[in-house]
Order: C-alpha cells, then structure tokens, then sequence
C-alpha cells in the first residue's frame, strides 16, 4: 500500500513537471496575420497559445464585450486589440493592470500608457483606396471630404463605423475637426450615400472589384489587392501643408487584470513587442507599420515619417467615442 501511495505521488510530481506551459490571448487582429507571429513565438518558448480570434463584422468590440462579461472570473491573460480606443476603454473600466515591459522603452511616449496598461505597436494608415479604372488621375480623392462630392454620390463606400478602427477614426475625427464640424463631415457623407459595408476588408474588395470607386479602408486590407494586381491605389489623405493629416492606429497589446498566467503572458507582451515581431508584421501580407523605434526596416506603405500624420490625443479621443457612436447610429446609419 505504502509503496503504490508513492508511486502515485512519483507520477503526480512528473505529471507536473511536464505539464504544458499555457497562455491566453484574445486577439482582434485577423487571424492569418497573428497566427504566424503566435506559432513563431510557441516555438520560441515552448510555451502554447490558446487563442481566440475575432470576426470581421463585430471587429474588436465582440472581444472588449466578452472581456467586460468575464470580468469577475478571467479567462484571458493578454489582450492583442488591432486598434487603440476600445483598449484604453478596458483600462478606464479596471479591466488592465500594469506591466513596464522592458521592450517598452523601445516606442515613442504616445504609444505607451503613462500607467503602462498598453503599448501600441504595429500600426495602420486610415487610407482610400481608389479603383483607377474608374477614377482618372485627375479626379482622384485627396481628402475625406472628397466623400461628400456629389459627382461619386453613391460610389464611394466605408466600413461600418461602429467596430474596429473605421469607429476609432469616427471618435478621432470628433477630437481633431471638433465635434460640430465632425457631425457636419458625415451629415454630408449620409446625404452623398456613402455606402456601408460589413467591414474593412469588405470596402477593399468592392473597390477592386469596381463596385466602388472609391473607399476608406486600412492600408493592411488595401495592400492585399495592391499586390493581387487590381487595377486599385492608396491614396495618403489630407496630408497637404493645412490638412490635418493621414491617421495611423497601432495594434495595442496589455495584460489583463488577474491573468491567470502571468508568468507567461509578460512573455508573450515581450515577445509581440520585440524588434523581430515588428519586422515580421511588417513583411507580413498586412504590410503593418513599425512603431518600435530601434527598427530600421524598409516597408511596404508609407510611415508617419514620411508623410504627415494627424496628432490625436487617443485617451481624449476614447472618452468621445460614446458620444460619437450615438450619433453616428441614430443619424448616419438611420
């Protein structure tokens, strides 16, 4: 009896030293950008990933709502949002807890929390893209307000403006045109039937196809029909001396409140962090943009430092973004 009672305690004590060592990400950005990175990183470690991927019609939000419904008892240990708004929501609600990753130091102070909740990193360009079978050189779109001219009524389209980065741009917009002007901007794009369509992916594709002339759209989803060859370009709008510029919105990566692994979910921030990630998604097909100022890599879009890019104030701009959906639902989607 005393010798299977040991042997049984012998088999618990290896069972535990071989257990798998584990780590949970929800991540909103699209799974066939994030999976590569996440499987690299499994390598690395050894360490395996229990991801859970967002869809493209509820981007982000469907994630920040299960995160807020599993307040109380986490899941989740490390959150990688593909936008910035909605993470510094959760940190407004409790939901984060701060952790100074040492990569941190390596991002410029806008894309880092002063409570180091968040780091952004890998960021996107808010671009149109423009079918040029459709739209003579002449013609094409420069700004957002060519979306409120009535030759291209009912050609043009945007993603709808509730989820992802199409609804930070939104709350952007009402931070840097100020509130009366940013209503003004869409009253007018609702008059100029703008179409909406079911995400960023979605507008893309439609220009391509011809369906659109022209839309607003991120410059990860612009640049996969670029290289498909369509007849499409990226337009970087507003970004003339008096314009208030082209906004870029960084992937965001924070460790949630009472992570069940947090060991390895510091890891994991680290790692998505790291120079090689940067350059990774950089070279990745959406083409997203380094924000870690260590790297030095030649990219397939434009930067922040080669064109002008809006200055927003991103935590002000979250504290609009209630107020700037309520609007948009009950008098540019009705």
């Amino acid at each position: 009896m005393i010798r299977l009672f040991v042997s049984l305690l012998i088999l618990a004590f290896l069972s535990s030293c071989t257990k798998q060592r584990t780590v949970v990400l929800y991540t909103a950005l699209d799974r066939e950008f994030s999976e590569p990175i996440l499987k690299a990183f499994e390598k690395k470690t050894g360490i395996k990933v229990l991801a859970k991927y967002d869809t493209e019609s509820t981007k982000t939000i469907g994630l920040v709502n299960l995160l807020r419904s599993e307040k109380k008892r986490p899941r989740c240990d490390v959150f990688w949002n593909n936008e910035i708004l909605n993470t510094i929501q959760l940190k407004n609600e409790g939901l984060l807890q701060s952790y100074a990753s040492p990569v941190a130091s390596s991002y410029p102070g806008v894309f880092v929390d002063k409570d180091n909740c968040w780091t952004g990193f890998a960021a996107r360009a808010r671009i149109i893209l423009v079918n040029t079978d459709l739209v003579g050189k002449s013609e094409e779109p420069k700004s957002i307000y060519d979306f409120t001219k009535p030759k291209w009524k009912g050609k043009t389209g945007i993603a709808k403006p509730l989820f992802g980065t199409t609804a930070s741009h939104v709350a952007c917009l009402f931070v840097v045109l100020g509130e009366e002007k940013a209503k003004s901007l869409f009253l007018k794009m609702k008059a100029n039937n703008v179409q909406i369509e079911a995400g960023n992916k979605q507008v893309a594709e439609n220009v391509a196809s011809g369906k659109l002339a022209f839309g607003f759209t991120d410059t990860d989803d612009a640049i996969i029909e670029v290289e498909k060859g369509k007849a499409v370009k990226i337009i970087y709008p507003d970004t003339g001396e008096s314009a208030m510029g082209t906004l870029f919105i960084p992937n965001t990566v924070s460790l949630m409140k009472n992570a069940p692994h947090t060991v390895e979910a510091k890891m994991l921030i680290d790692y998505l962090l790291s120079k090689e990630v940067e350059i990774a998604l950089a070279d990745s097909p959406s083409a997203q943009i380094p924000l870690n100022t260590e790297v030095n890599h030649k990219t397939r879009v434009k930067t922040p430092k080669e064109i002008k890019a809006i200055e927003v104030d991103f935590v002000l701009a979250a504290e609009r973004f209630k107020n700037a959906a309520i609007f948009i639902k009950e008098n540019f989607l009705n």
